[in-house]
């Protein structure tokens, strides 16, 4: 299920969704005849000019000889909106994975995250869906770089390698991925060549390293081969421990399968 109900005239008209549709028809602007539509705002709002859009799509783009301006979940109209989309990245496609990311954070994280998927090879459609749709909800859509949790639950952990009094705060998660433990902080710092372990904050301050961060975890644990599979339920297992917020993790991949064209 990529909508969880119709958009258009008398549609359920889920916000997301909405904003889901409303991007995809601004993607899609390019397919239309010599008169290009203007584009949509992307507000999550039914009003005249998203049904009116919807009805011209199923006329010019999808050749329907009747028209009804509602787009359901994998009917034709939704079907045409997504087959025309591939793995390029943009911050469109940003934001409508997370749409409850602002626009500030969607300008703020969109190039540290194109650069991040570019140096870790997470370039295909699957790749990207799945790596985004996990770090919208590690990250609250982007607007959360830093655990809200004090940390004090990780003392002590050995399997995280907090050894020392305070690991449990002082390496709670950080990044877009939270990074969690002193032991992980360590292979970071290893792996980069900056010390984190004596200024761990900056994985959660700095949006490049919180982003980078999350690619090379990603990277490090062979999440683009689960990807390759479509296998969401290993990749929030290796990223989560277990299975925290699993539904959440498929709204979002739904969307990005979207807008990314792997449906």
């Amino acid at each position: 299920m990529f909508l969880t109900g119709s958009v258009g005239f008398r549609g359920k008209n889920h916000p997301d969704d909405a904003k889901l549709v409303q991007t995809l028809f601004n993607l899609n602007r390019g397919r239309f005849g010599a008169v290009t539509p203007r584009r949509l705002v992307v507000d999550g709002l039914v009003g005249q000019k998203t049904i009116d859009a919807i009805q011209r799509f199923q006329r010019e783009v999808v050749g329907a000889s009747r028209t009804h301006p509602l787009v359901a979940d994998h009917d034709a109209t939704m079907q045409a909106l997504v087959e025309a989309q591939d793995a390029t990245f943009s911050k469109e496609k940003l934001a409508a994975v997370m749409p409850h990311a602002s626009e500030t954070l969607v300008n703020t994280y969109f190039k540290p995250l194109d650069d991040a998927m570019s140096r870790r090879a997470i370039d295909t459609p699957l790749r990207r869906s799945h790596f985004l749709a996990q770090l919208a909800h590690e990250s609250g859509s982007l607007r959360f770089s830093e655990e809200l949790a004090s940390g004090e639950a990780y003392e002590g952990r050995q399997d995280l390698g907090n050894t020392e009094p305070g690991d449990g705060r002082r390496f709670k998660g950080r990044g877009l991925i939270q990074l969690t433990g002193r032991a992980n902080y360590a292979a970071y710092s290893q792996a980069t060549g900056i010390d984190y372990l004596d200024q761990p904050k900056l994985l959660g301050d700095d949006p490049k390293a919180a982003t980078d961060v999350a690619g090379w975890f990603w990277s490090s644990r062979g999440l683009n081969q689960q990807a390759d599979r479509d296998d969401v339920t290993t990749i929030t297992r290796i990223i989560n421990g277990g299975y925290n917020g699993l539904e959440d993790r498929i709204d979002a991949l739904h969307r990005a399968l979207c807008v990314f064209g792997a449906v």
